[in-house]
């Protein structure tokens, strides 16, 4: 038995869910998101909440009902809360600024970083040390921010480049004498 995938995906107030065969498409404050499950499970949408049960005892199937449940309710949280990722910049000279739909970033190099920032998604620069990633696809603002922090990565020995907010740099000794 899955623990997860037992658990019945409640639906919030202002949060519809449609079924149309193996697809699912929410309806919530901050858009709309799709999702397709395999057919190892059965969805069902009864009393404001989502039921995902497998099909068969096979083992593929009893895998695919945790992760078909997990990604139903991800698809809520989506569209009623979205999701988020804060990033910090660290480095002398390091800062970050928006400019209409495009991040500018100073990172050390002779020129200046411009990262085209892609529908879906919005960034934010509350401060020049500071990226905010918010959408309602978690996989897509995930992805945004590690390609943001792709441009400088923090390095060991400074702790310099971009981080996520929080995120703990194992530091290295230098070289020494």
């Amino acid at each position: 038995m899955s623990r997860i995938g037992k658990k019945p995906v409640e639906l919030p107030s202002g949060v519809s869910a449609q079924l149309s065969g193996q697809t699912i498409e929410v309806k919530g404050p901050k858009g709309t998101r799709t999702f397709t499950a395999t057919d190892d499970v059965t969805l069902a949408v009864e009393d404001n909440a989502v039921t995902v049960t497998p099909r068969g005892q096979s083992k593929r199937a009893r895998q695919q009902w945790g992760m078909t449940r997990s990604q139903v309710a991800n698809l809520v949280q989506g569209v009623t809360e979205g999701f988020k990722k804060e990033l910090e910049i660290q480095g002398v000279g390091y800062r970050a600024q928006m400019q209409g739909n495009v991040l500018k970033l100073s990172l050390g190099y002779s020129h200046e970083v411009n990262f085209e920032v892609p529908e879906g998604v919005t960034v934010t620069a509350p401060k020049q040390t500071e990226i905010v990633v918010e959408g309602s696809d978690q996989q897509q603002v995930g992805q945004v921010a590690a390609n943001i922090r792709e441009w400088r990565a923090p390095e060991p020995y400074k702790g310099k480049g971009i981080r996520y907010k929080g995120e703990y740099i194992f530091r290295k000794e230098g070289k020494k004498k």
